[in-house]
Order: C-alpha cells, then sequence, then structure tokens
C-alpha cells in the first residue's frame, strides 16, 4: 500500500450507469484495466456494480478493452 495518501477520492453514486463513460474512467488505469478494490476503495457491491457498468460500456464500444 505505497501509494495510500497520493490517491484521490472517487465519489461512489448511489446508480452506476455504463452510459456514464467519465465516471467509470476514473475506476481505470491508462491501459484500460479495471483498478482492484483496494485501490478504489469502495465497498464490495459497489466495485461489482462497477465492474459490471465497464464490462457493459466495453462491449457497447464506449470504452477501449485494451489501450496501445
Amino acid at each position: 500500500m505505497a501509494y495510500q495518501s497520493e490517491r484521490e477520492e472517487i465519489e461512489v453514486k448511489k446508480f452506476t450507469d455504463y452510459k456514464d463513460v467519465a465516471y467509470l474512467k476514473q475506476f481505470t488505469n491508462p491501459h484500460a484495466k479495471m483498478f482492484s478494490k483496494k485501490r478504489t476503495n469502495i465497498p464490495a457491491n459497489k466495485q461489482r456494480d462497477v465492474a459490471t457498468a465497464i464490462k457493459r460500456a466495453r462491449f457497447m464500444a464506449l470504452l477501449p478493452y485494451v489501450q496501445a
């Protein structure tokens, strides 16, 4: 947990929508990989919602699968 003090607080929304791309980009790194629950510091049920929303956004081509 080396960079714990440098993390930004991410606002947890009540409803996670796959169309809210700007919000979902907060949970991915520059290579389009999802951050872990430890890194985002949000509850497990919200992390599952975010993961599902990111996967749906990727399928609908709103987010990339892999950033080159």
